[in-house]
């Protein structure tokens, strides 16, 4: 599940800044608005069958951060620093490449035209709807990804899995010019319990 935690994520960081043609398109605007914004935020509430959770995300680049009820990360480009309210610890690791598919917003984003068929979802009510479909087996029926048709600012993003649960998240408090430091994407250790153990696993 946390691998489609990681793509929501990924799918909601960034506004759409010009009108989308196709879903194909929508996509393309995705990976671009990611490659040229300096840095981006935005809030989210998501509700899923392991419970309700709400945070923040700011990412650069490859660099990101969330900061969630349930999880808390930050990715400085080479070092990732994960914190787990159940486990009570912060992990510290570099990712390899293949980890960064399942940690990494920007990597993931980059798999999506080649790993899912894009497909239009639906119009109406002021809103456009693209639908991801896993082209290989996988617990992940189809997701769903909902902009705007006045802001092209993605506000609802759906995962349905092959057994029926259900993820959703609504996003909001866009801010297309966040200011982010490069320690913004390093631990902070204010964020987490005093005493908390930090294990290094490089």
């Amino acid at each position: 599940m946390r691998k489609n935690v990681i793509l929501i994520l990924a799918m909601f960081a960034v506004a759409l800044t010009a009108t989308a043609q196709s879903p194909s398109s929508v996509v393309d605007k995705i990976l671009g608005a990611i490659k040229g914004s300096k840095a981006v935020s935005a809030s989210y509430t998501m509700t899923s069958p392991q419970g309700n959770s709400n945070g923040t995300l700011v990412i650069s680049g490859k660099k990101f951060r969330v900061l969630a009820s349930d999880v808390k990360c930050w990715y400085n480009g080479k070092t990732l620093w994960s914190y787990s309210p159940t486990t009570d610890e912060v992990n510290i690791t570099t990712p390899t490449a293949a980890d960064l598919q399942m940690t990494n917003p920007y990597s993931a984003a980059q798999n999506f035209k080649s790993s899912y068929i894009i497909s239009k979802g639906g119009t109406g009510n002021g809103i456009y709807t693209v639908r991801f479909t896993p082209k290989k087996k996988s617990n992940v029926k189809h997701m769903l990804l909902t902009v705007s048709t006045s802001t092209w600012l993605i506000t609802k993003v759906e995962v349905v899995e092959t057994n029926g649960a259900k993820t959703i998240v609504n996003i909001s408090n866009y801010n297309k010019n966040a200011n982010a430091s490069a320690s913004t994407f390093e631990f902070d250790k204010s964020q987490v319990p005093a005493g908390t153990e930090v294990v290094d696993l490089r």
